[in-house]
């Protein structure tokens, strides 16, 4: 009876992050970095971000749409 317990558990996780998945819009991008400048950042440079990062990232439109929060 406790592995059932389990299973359903699990399923109803795993079912609740495919649905935040889905919401997020991941699905909807061709790869998880959007150039190799984005992986670069990522990677090695977001410890000391410059104003030119922030341009690139801008530019580039690395993360996407930004929703303003009321």
């Amino acid at each position: 009876m406790k592995k059932v317990a389990m299973i359903m558990v699990l399923g109803l996780f795993l079912a609740g992050c495919g649905a935040a998945v889905k919401e997020s819009g991941y699905y909807d991008h061709s790869s998880h970095y959007k150039t190799w400048s984005h992986l670069a950042f990522s990677w090695f440079g977001y410890n000391h971000i410059t104003d030119q990062d922030a341009e690139k990232s801008s530019a580039q439109k690395w993360w996407g749409i930004s929703y303003a929060r009321h």
